[in-house]
């Protein structure tokens, strides 16, 4: 009960000139992107979420996606899945909050498997990760028996357990170069697939999964974009269906993405992804006009700073597996995190 009131206190509190002072420096950094009126809320928030993290030796992990204030105001760690994935096995911290989704969360478990890890929402899932259950897997493996499975990390921990390797956008070429064989089983980003596909001389066998934010995309929208801005570049993820890679500049996971803006500077830019990546890479790129897709991920929406704040208090929802799937599931990521980026 005395948690419970503290943070319903909290939630009451004003946006004192304390919290101001002390919190003004990440507004100043994000407020092109995030008007002032928004910020006197969430800036209690931020200032407490950001006290509770040393007083619990706790580490926030942020996945690219994340709306700037999370992205900016408390991620100690703020990355693509890969990244995620590589930290959160590094880290000294004795209790990790996944601002991410559920399979997020499951893998950061996995790379941690003796330390608590909270997700602000349990009901932050991902329409790929859902496209697929381990029986499937094994169904697969009855069918193609002997061909390597390599999973896109955008999957559950029971997919993962009867996976042979993981991989992500990032690295998902590298991944099946790597293994040295003919054909391969990947799982579940059919878009993906063909994106690997046409990277390497591998017979790839895909699962019919799509991101609902990637596959909204279409080459007309694209077209009529470059219609209307001369010399803008577009830069897409590799979840996006083919023909709007083809009539990108660009594709490439978000860190990809992301460099691209920051090696090349363009003087405009769409990316072609999640809109609050737009937002965040704005904020570190001040030169660069952003066109701005509105596909939003629902799941991702679903991470709040008053979420955050009460998981962290009160460290609800943790991730709990069991030894065997988390001993199973966790040679693949491992596997994938020695190969890299």
């Amino acid at each position: 009960m005395t948690n419970m009131f503290q943070v319903d206190r909290f939630f009451r509190m004003e946006f004192t000139s304390e919290i101001r002072k002390i919190t003004d420096p990440i507004y100043q950094k994000i407020s092109k992107v995030l008007p002032e009126i928004e910020w006197s809320v969430h800036a209690p928030y931020i200032y407490r979420i950001n006290q509770l993290k040393k007083e619990k030796n706790a580490i926030i992990l942020a996945h690219n996606y994340q709306t700037p204030e999370i992205y900016h105001g408390i991620a100690d760690v703020s990355a693509d899945s890969l990244a995620l994935a590589i930290e959160a096995s590094k880290t000294n911290a004795d209790l990790i909050v996944m601002c991410g989704v559920h399979f997020m969360a499951e893998t950061a478990k996995l790379m941690n498997p003796q330390k608590k890890v909270l997700l602000p929402d349990m009901n932050a899932g991902c329409s790929l990760s859902s496209s697929i259950t381990g029986r499937d897997v094994r169904l697969l493996k009855e069918k193609y028996p002997g061909v390597p499975i390599v999973s896109y990390i955008n999957t559950s921990a029971d997919v993962k357990a009867e996976t042979d390797i993981c991989c992500t956008s990032a690295n998902a070429v590298k991944i099946v170069n790597s293994l040295g064989v003919k054909k391969i089983i990947f799982l579940p980003d059919d878009y993906l697939a063909k994106y690997v596909a046409l990277q390497t001389n591998v017979e790839i066998i895909s699962w019919k999964g799509t991101c609902i934010v990637h596959e909204q995309f279409n080459e007309k929208e694209i077209n009529e974009i470059r219609l209307n801005n001369p010399g803008i570049k577009i830069i897409a993820h590799p979840e996006c269906p083919p023909d709007v890679i083809k009539a990108s500049d660009f594709a490439g996971s978000t860190t990809g993405m992301i460099k691209y803006v920051e090696d090349h500077q363009p003087k405009k830019v769409m990316m072609v992804t999640e809109c609050s990546m737009s937002d965040n890479v704005q904020i570190e790129n001040p030169n660069v006009k952003f066109v701005k897709p509105c596909n939003l991920c629902p799941h991702m929406k679903k991470i709040t700073l008053p979420k955050i704040l009460d998981c962290l208090e009160n460290e609800t929802n943790e991730i709990i597996m069991s030894n065997e799937t988390i001993e199973k599931a966790r040679r693949s990521v491992e596997r994938m995190a020695k190969v890299g980026r």
